[in-house]
């Protein structure tokens, strides 16, 4: 049986790595042994076999599941923070029942019934910065996507509960982003607190908090409902599987603090990096805005979504830099060979989004950011997979996408931004996700001019 290649390191070497410096080391990767490779992060593990071919990428994300299955507990890193009950976690009749039960809100009219949530908030957000003012550009795409969570799925507007919850939340996220508590994750003997430093104690003290304000909603919600309300929380609280059965209390806990996490910190960073290309790039600044002008007065947010240019920036910064940048993992169930080696039942298997994305005969120059490439062809989706594939394809999709839409056309035709210095920025590891490795700081210019139309939303 030929399995594929490994790096010759101990295996705690290769799992320093790869918390460390995930995207370089899977560059070196697959410059040294191709395609697929593998490596083994645990001793007492099979090693985790990584894809980026196309072809690969559609066999383990679309195979009959005889041969391949997207077990929950391959997922477990994330239990700590969304639990066990969410959509991530379980799989199986769970998982599809769970899907099911989230699709409806995510989707459609309910999903751009909140167009109006989104402006109103990306445009208070800005309007918080003076002319002249610098700001760190992901703290305030931080801001727009939280807020937009708090009132869209949460649909808390206002209160002490309100307040409390957005801080923890935050507070949560921002403390869950550190390299060192993903460290933690990979390493349970050492999730404990070692005196002084309180990594692991913190953010289970927060996590805590947070779960307490969270079923609090919860049981007000069920002592006294209120049918008018369009939140996410209450569309999920009606909802009713196959056999009339609504979720539970921890499956609703748990479901929406996987559609915080999903929604919330990664639009953000998208947000905050789409944000960073066009101000770098004065020709791309240039044709966005020409296109958006375009639009005159009051444009429907459904005609600023279906933008071929604005879409086309959008695909580059999902592309050049995912926030996630791996599938979720497969698991071989019955022998199968997989771009010419032949795994074994039990063999972990995940495709590498970053390492497509960088495919110099998909992408030629894949580290220039051009948005061109998206008027030029359609991809398909095992090419271009940013928010992953198959039955665990990213559930909130949509919806990031329709928020990431909106709020850089707001953003963009109410204020006049410029970089404050044009110094390169990368990504590297934040959680068990992505970000840039310093912060984009921006100052405030102008407010757009009267020719520049600002966007508002009509009603949909």
């Amino acid at each position: 049986m030929q399995l594929p290649k490994t790096p010759k390191t101990p295996p705690v070497i290769q799992m320093l790595n790869w918390i460390f410096r995930p995207m370089p080391y899977m560059e070196d990767c697959t410059k040294r042994y191709g395609d697929i490779f593998a490596l083994k992060l645990q001793k007492d593990l099979p090693p985790l076999v990584f894809v980026s071919n196309p072809q690969d990428q559609q066999q383990i994300l679309s195979h009959d599941t005889k041969e391949l299955e997207a077990p929950g507990d391959l997922n477990d890193l994330f239990e700590g923070l969304l639990g066990k009950r969410s959509v991530i976690t379980i799989s199986g009749a769970e998982h599809q029942r769970q899907r099911q039960l989230l699709m409806p809100p995510l989707h459609g009219e309910r999903m751009r019934g909140y167009s109006e949530i989104i402006n109103d908030i990306t445009a208070k957000v800005i309007s918080e910065y003076q002319i002249g003012e610098s700001l760190n550009i992901r703290t305030v795409t931080q801001a727009i996507t939280l807020r937009v969570i708090m009132q869209a799925v949460f649909g808390l507007y206002e209160g002490v509960r309100a307040k409390k919850l957005q801080q923890l939340l935050g507070e949560t996220l921002e403390n869950g982003s550190s390299v060192w508590l993903v460290a933690l994750l990979y390493f349970p003997a050492l999730q404990r607190d070692f005196g002084p430093i309180k990594i692991w104690g913190k953010q289970e003290q927060l996590q805590q908090q947070t779960d307490q304000l969270i079923y609090e909603e919860i049981q007000e919600r069920r002592e006294h409902p209120d049918p008018s309300r369009t939140d996410i929380l209450n569309l999920l609280m009606d909802a009713r599987d196959a056999e009339g059965q609504p979720m539970t209390d921890v499956e609703l806990r748990d479901e929406l603090m996987t559609l915080l996490v999903a929604g919330h910190e990664t639009t953000a960073t998208a947000i905050a990096w789409a944000m960073y290309w066009i101000h770098k790039l004065p020709q791309v600044k240039k044709k966005l805005l020409e296109e958006l002008d375009s639009l005159g007065h009051d444009p429907d947010p459904n005609t600023v979504f279906k933008l071929p240019y604005l879409n086309a920036v959008c695909s580059e910064t999902l592309r050049i830099y995912p926030v996630g940048i791996l599938t979720f993992p497969r698991r071989v169930k019955t022998p199968i060979t997989v771009g010419g080696y032949e795994l074994a039942p039990g063999t972990p298997v995940v495709g590498s989004i970053y390492l497509t994305h960088q495919r110099e005969d998909l992408y030629p120059e894949p580290k220039q950011f051009k948005p061109e490439r998206f008027l030029e062809r359609q991809f398909s989706p095992y090419e271009y997979l940013p928010f992953g594939g198959g039955a665990r394809r990213c559930i909130g999709l949509a919806f990031a996408q329709w928020e990431m839409k909106l709020a850089i056309a707001k953003l963009l035709t109410m204020r006049e931004l410029e970089l404050v210095n044009h110094q390169e920025v990368k990504p590297q590891r934040r959680g068990l996700v992505t970000g840039p490795d310093h912060p984009i700081q921006m100052v405030v210019k102008s407010q757009r001019s009267v020719q520049s139309p600002t966007l508002q939303t009509s009603s949909v």
